[in-house]
């Protein structure tokens, strides 16, 4: 019968697997050897530090510098620093001064700064292009959010026309109308009424008597005179067809200090013949001015039957507003006066 303490002790050791190899990177110290009990334990112990000492890797713990402290570099100078360019020997250096050397820079043309002069240059350049668009989309939304403001910003300039009425339908559109072809213009509306012409003007003879007349009228005006262009707008009536009857604005512009008179005509309206009846009867035989015209006008049956303002019954009956009628005739009469007025300029 076997030993239970020794057997149960190899079942155990045998059971344990054998132990793993130490890193390759641990660095150990050489194992001291045995004391010897004859020998001296001081001098044993220093041999052991210095063999242990020794084994060891050397760590150095003192600064090396690149130049060793025993040269002497006060006197010394690199090539640098006796002469820079020394070591420039292979670039390609320019000679000329720096002005010269900018000059292509800064001529006008196609380089680069000329061109940039020329793009600030107030004459048509680019940035003043730009500053003109910026300032007309300026223009544009404040006189969106208030249509008054279009008197005061595009009054002005070298051109200044007087309207003969005080009717803003009349004034108004004609305004624009300059404004628009001159840029600036300062346009005014005065009253001015004709003295021998019918209520309502039939014919393009009875219109252009009326309009005359407005002008007179305002001719009389010592701030007016024959010193500056007067507008005048007279609705008539007229019978272009048998039996067909239209409604159409005469707008007449004198200048007696260019010599220059303008006539143009807005679009037409038909009338029904039924009107042009009514305003016949209602006319009293003895009027006076029954050779121009009728007594009535057209507009004050026009808005009785329509139900609307006198004013408004162009609008309500075609779509197209008076004024806006005008305002085209106006664009037109404006136009053909600017290219007058270049003519006699320069004549």
């Amino acid at each position: 019968m076997s030993d239970p303490s020794g057997n149960s002790a190899g079942n155990l050791l045998s059971n344990v697997s054998p132990p793993s190899a130490l890193p390759a990177n641990l660095i150990l110290a050489p194992a001291a050897p045995p004391l010897s009990q004859t020998g001296n334990p001081a001098s044993e112990s220093v041999s052991v530090a210095s063999e242990g000492a020794a084994a060891e890797p050397h760590i150095p713990t003192k600064f090396s510098p690149a130049i060793p402290p025993s040269k002497d570099t006060s006197a010394e100078q690199t090539p640098a620093a006796e002469d820079p360019s020394a070591n420039l020997g292979h670039l390609n250096l320019n000679p000329e001064p720096v002005s010269a050397a900018l000059g292509p820079l800064t001529q006008s043309g196609s380089s680069l700064f000329g061109w940039v002069k020329d793009a600030a240059s107030s004459g048509g350049g680019i940035l003043s292009k730009v500053a003109e668009k910026a300032k007309n989309s300026v223009d544009t939304i404040v006189t969106t959010l208030d249509p008054q403001m279009k008197e005061y910003i595009y009054s002005g300039g070298d051109v200044e026309v007087i309207v003969a009425s005080d009717k803003d339908d009349k004034v108004r559109p004609c305004r624009e109308a300059f404004q628009n072809v001159f840029g600036k213009a300062t346009v005014l509306g005065l009253q001015a009424q004709p003295n021998n012409i019918a209520a309502q003007p039939v014919g393009f003879e009875a219109a252009l008597r009326g309009a005359q007349e407005r002008t007179a009228d305002l001719r009389t005006n010592s701030r007016i005179g024959d010193k500056l262009p007067v507008v005048a707008v007279e609705n008539f009536t007229v019978e272009a067809f048998p039996d067909q009857w239209f409604d159409a604005g005469l707008l007449l512009l004198t200048d007696p200090r260019r010599n220059l008179t303008l006539k143009t005509v807005t679009q037409m309206t038909a009338i029904p013949l039924s009107v042009i009846t009514a305003i016949r009867e209602d006319t009293p035989k003895e009027y006076q001015f029954q050779d121009t015209g009728f007594a009535v006008t057209v507009g004050q049956v026009m808005a009785n039957n329509l139900g609307v303002h006198h004013a408004e019954w162009h609008k309500c009956y075609t779509g197209i507003s008076r004024s806006d009628m005008i305002l085209s005739a106006a664009k037109s009469l404006a136009t053909v006066y600017k290219r007058s007025i270049s003519s006699s300029d320069e004549s």
